[in-house]
């Protein structure tokens, strides 16, 4: 928490500094007002036999006190509030900038639920720690500090007292804090798992109707708020504990004070007024000490949270760009994988990839068919470096693609992948995704070759059309075409389709498959399908199984050698005759 504070409260640093300033300004103020009120009871009351003018004057005083310890209570709440949410957005910003710099297999390690838990939840926890941390870890025991230099003041052989309860209370802080720590990281797990059990029921809810399993769904998720709650329970059992202990040794201090106070009071060694500021001080004391125990069960509490985030934060990426070289550019769309191999996981026994040499010339159309897990989109992943080679090296543009900035290489590359994916907003917003600067004559036109603009004329706002998150608005065939045309607006010197007409029907894909063979005139393309009709006019087609290139060649060259290809051709030709 406290690496945390250090270096996310940099531009907030002067409401940082101001408020524990403030806070110790307010408990100054504040330990004066039972001075006072002593003053009243022993001179005003007693010894002036209860002169009314000194009495006003000194309650005049400890309204003033009271006022202005108020004054700068509010302000230090003010200025605790400035920098904890400037704090939690300074740390926020940092998690999701990190977020953006994970390879594939980083993300792969931190799923969307909890991810989103460690934006949200998590960040709140830990606000309320900050504000604790600000206010309450810097009032309490400072105001411990004066209020016991008053007591001692005032009668140390009462004081006394409190050599015994404090170490007392701090036992019971430390046992408390060891027990709870696990139990309430363990609680944000359970969290995590209810999340991701609505995210997925929402996000698949026509699924969930189209097989009415409402029932199911409500069952499992009866089952994780109740793993929920338990965790919750278990956590909190040994938190409840803190109030009553702390409570106890107070009222047992108070219960000694007040015996041996009110003998000296009796016996005249101890005034009245002294002996009610003494139990003022007494109560500031208890009530510090039992502050500071909050504090830290607040801290607790949010350690998980701490712990969670700074995960995200010490997370390194696989994929690094600090050796490459800022100036190098993609001069060309040429490719070339000399003998590699790849592997998810360094501890995994077999390659997805295995011994892939190829060389792809610039501007050339490749055309890539297999089977289902043949790794056809795990090989094109590798050539933006969305993973690195476990073996081997692949060049683009003649370069080894580790000589290239992250940025560079990956501006030179476009991809149209399997999952299609677009974003909250308008149709044209969308497709600026491809150029921030295109002109809407530009965008288009690249719908049109992507065969998009004909349904999206049909739409009554045509491309100011909002397509709602993750592009709900249109059908996966729509978003396909979509998703080429953003990837067009890019003019990369490689664009890969990877699937990307799977939902779209033979017609429109021909017309695409035409409309691209004018468009991608000198960019290398790169185009993984299931359908022949998709591949066919490629200059050459690579065929892979179980991770492997069996057979590169022409249609015409793969019809007569390669029974694989062949009988997928015929298959295809005899569905679409039928």
């Amino acid at each position: 928490m406290f690496r945390l504070l250090k270096n996310y409260t940099k531009d907030g640093w002067w409401a940082a500094l101001l408020g524990p300033i403030l806070t110790i300004l307010e408990v100054i103020v504040d330990a004066f007002i039972p001075l006072v009120m002593s003053d009243i009871i022993d001179i005003g009351i007693y010894k002036m036999g209860g002169d009314m003018n000194y009495i006003l004057n000194k309650g005049i005083q400890m309204v003033v006190l009271a006022v202005l310890g108020g004054l700068l209570g509010a302000l230090s709440g003010l200025a605790s509030s400035i920098s904890s949410t400037r704090f939690i957005r300074n740390i926020r910003y940092a998690m999701f900038s990190k977020i953006q710099e994970y390879s594939f297999e980083n993300i792969e390690k931190y799923p969307v639920a909890t991810v989103v838990m460690r934006l949200t939840t998590d960040m709140r926890m830990m606000r309320m720690a900050y504000v604790s941390i600000v206010r309450m870890l810097i009032r309490a025991p400072f105001n411990l500090i004066v209020s016991t230099y008053f007591v001692y003041t005032l009668n140390n052989r009462l004081a006394g007292i409190f050599a015994i309860a404090i170490p007392v209370l701090g036992f019971g802080l430390i046992f408390i804090y060891s027990k709870a720590h696990p139990r309430f990281r363990e609680m944000m797990l359970k969290f995590d798992a209810m999340d991701a059990n609505l995210e997925e029921n929402i996000d698949g809810i026509r699924v969930v109707k189209t097989f009415v399993r409402e029932d199911y769904e409500n069952e499992k998720f009866d089952k994780s708020t109740n793993n929920v709650m338990k965790a919750q329970r278990f956590a909190e059992n040994i938190v409840i504990i803190n109030r009553p202990f702390f409570e106890t040794v107070m009222y047992c201090c108070m219960i000694a004070i007040a015996w041996f106070g009110g003998k000296d009071v009796i016996a005249g060694s101890m005034s009245t007024g002294n002996f009610m500021a003494f139990l003022s001080y007494v109560r500031a004391i208890l009530f510090a000490l039992l502050m500071i125990s909050n504090v830290f069960l607040q801290i607790v509490m949010a350690q998980a949270s701490v712990d969670r985030a700074n995960e995200i934060l010490d997370e390194k990426p696989t994929i690094s760009d600090e050796d490459a070289d800022p100036e190098a550019k993609v001069e060309n769309g040429s490719i070339e994988f000399d003998n590699v191999s790849f592997k998810y996981f360094e501890n995994s026994e077999k390659n997805v990839l295995s011994n892939i040499n190829l060389r792809i010339e610039p501007g050339e159309v490749i055309g890539i068919l297999g089977p289902t897990g043949s790794s056809k989109s795990t090989l094109v992943q590798l050539i933006p470096r969305l993973y690195d080679v476990s073996e081997g090296e692949i060049r683009v543009g003649g370069r080894p693609v580790k000589d290239y900035k992250l940025n560079n290489l990956r501006d030179a590359v476009a991809m149209v992948l399997q999952k299609n994916t677009l974003f909250t907003g308008t149709i044209e917003e969308n497709m600026k995704w491809g150029n921030p600067d295109a002109t809407h004559e530009q965008i288009v036109e690249a719908c049109r070759y992507a065969q998009a603009d004909e349904f999206i004329q049909n739409m009554p706002k045509k491309y100011e059309t909002d397509l709602g998150q993750g592009g709900v608005n249109v059908s996966g065939g729509q978003k396909q075409r979509l998703c080429i045309a953003r990837a067009l607006l890019k003019h990369p010197k490689i664009i890969i389709l990877d699937d990307s007409t799977s939902a779209v029907d033979t017609d429109t894909d021909h017309r695409i498959q035409l409309a691209l063979k004018e468009k991608l005139g000198g960019m290398t393309t790169i185009i993984i399908a299931q359908r022949v009709s998709s591949v066919k006019e490629a200059n050459r087609i690579i065929i892979m199984e179980e991770g492997q290139i069996t057979d590169i060649g022409n249609h015409e060259e793969l019809l007569k050698r390669n029974d694989v290809y062949r009988d997928l051709y015929n298959t295809q030709m005899e569905g679409a005759l039928e």
